[in-house]
């Protein structure tokens, strides 16, 4: 057994493949195939010589904060520039700003200091949070307002644009949401006068509940007049003498700026009562009957009557608001106690709670009836309503 492993291994050892033979470790593919190893094995190529041509600049996002050395705008309306001109209330002094005073108009696009709440047209430099607009103004803006206006209309003219503005003859209509007529929108208003002389307004939610409010400021910051009212549907005329061409220059607003920070609403004890008779009164008022319950997005403008009509007969009123956002139906309190007037008590459970107080009056104004008559040239008063509804 021994001699048959010795003669193997010297027949393996001189077997001729194995002995180192160079031709048996070529291969015909290189004759067959143009066959060149990749970079990874191969030594590495020489360096391709750098071109010459300049480098590609960084990319830049449009934007158009970039003023290119123009200029500030400088705008002539006779008011105070606010993001919201019916749900701020200048009477109301904040006590503090969320953010630095950055100018929503961008920087340098505007010739007015942005103060946090407004840019004051009176003062291109103040500085103040106060958000007090000069009185000297409203003068401007009446003479400005009656200029635009001209001759008032007849009752056939009247009717004929109010006619024109119905749902089923056009579908212009501009949308006056929670935030109330924003500063944005009075540039919407002038780009609906270029196509026609009256426009189409929807007020729903917050605004509703205080439409004279919403009435004044409109006609108030676009010199037009209200020629038609139907709960929150109204028509807004621009004029006899509006010139498209020569219309005002309305900076845009790049974003919404942070609200200030406002007291509270709801104290820790009511004024004129201890702590325990203040936290029985929140228990009693979420104990008591609702009054009504509030759609979201809805016409508001009862709200206040309501609340008026309540009082005579309690003193508690309790308003649903399930559905509705807390920044909604804190507005919602806040104007209620301011038009009807009464004092909060909670918001605890998405309702809203207000107390008449001990000595309580009743008011009968603050707030519009559901339609609204109009005077003719002759001195005819008529409720333009009675012959022509809008459609809702």
């Amino acid at each position: 057994m021994f001699v048959i492993r010795t003669l193997f291994r010297q027949k393996s050892i001189s077997h001729p493949y194995t002995s180192f033979n160079p031709c048996f470790f070529y291969s015909k593919l290189r004759e067959l195939y143009a066959f060149e190893a990749p970079p990874s094995v191969s030594p590495s190529p020489e360096p391709k010589p750098r071109s010459n041509k300049p480098p590609k600049p960084r990319y830049k996002p449009p934007s158009s904060l970039d003023l290119g050395g123009k200029k500030p705008r400088r705008s002539n309306l006779p008011f105070d520039f606010q993001y919201s001109y019916t749900e701020t209330s200048p009477s109301v002094r904040p006590i503090g700003l969320r953010e630095p005073k950055y100018s929503p108009f961008g920087p340098g696009r505007l010739d007015r200091e942005w103060t946090g709440v407004c840019a004051p047209a009176a003062n291109p430099k103040a500085t103040s949070v106060e958000g007090m607009e000069d009185p000297r103004l409203e003068g401007k803006r009446r003479v400005m307002r009656e200029a635009i206006q001209g001759e008032p209309l007849p009752g056939a003219e009247r009717k004929a644009l109010v006619e024109k503005c119905q749902k089923n003859k056009t579908k212009r209509q501009i949308n006056l949401g929670r935030d109330g007529l924003t500063h944005n929108m009075l540039n919407d208003i002038h780009n609906h006068w270029r196509h026609g002389e009256a426009v189409r307004i929807k007020c729903l939610g917050v605004p509703t509940v205080d439409m004279k409010n919403v009435c004044t400021q409109l006609e108030d910051k676009t010199f037009g007049k209200i020629i038609h009212r139907h709960g929150g549907f109204l028509v807004l005329y621009r004029g006899r003498n509006y010139n498209p061409k020569k219309r005002p220059f309305i900076p845009l607003m790049l974003w919404r700026p942070h609200e200030p920070i406002y007291p509270r609403l709801i104290k820790t004890t009511i004024d004129g009562l201890s702590i325990d008779e203040t936290k029985e009164m929140r228990k009693k008022g979420l104990a008591v009957p609702a009054l009504t319950k509030l759609a979201k997005n809805g016409y508001y403008g009862s709200l206040v009557p309501m609340v008026r009509d309540a009082f005579l007969s309690c003193e508690l009123v309790r308003i649903d608001c399930k559905g509705l956002e807390r920044s909604d139906y804190k507005k919602i309190g806040c104007k209620l106690r301011d038009l009807v007037p009464c004092i909060l008590v909670t918001f605890d459970k998405e309702q809203i709670v207000v107390w008449r107080g001990k000595d309580y009056q009743p008011l009968d104004t603050g707030y519009l009836t559901v339609r609204e008559t109009f005077d003719d040239v002759d001195g005819n008063t008529g409720c333009v309503d009675d012959e022509v509804v809008m459609e809702t």
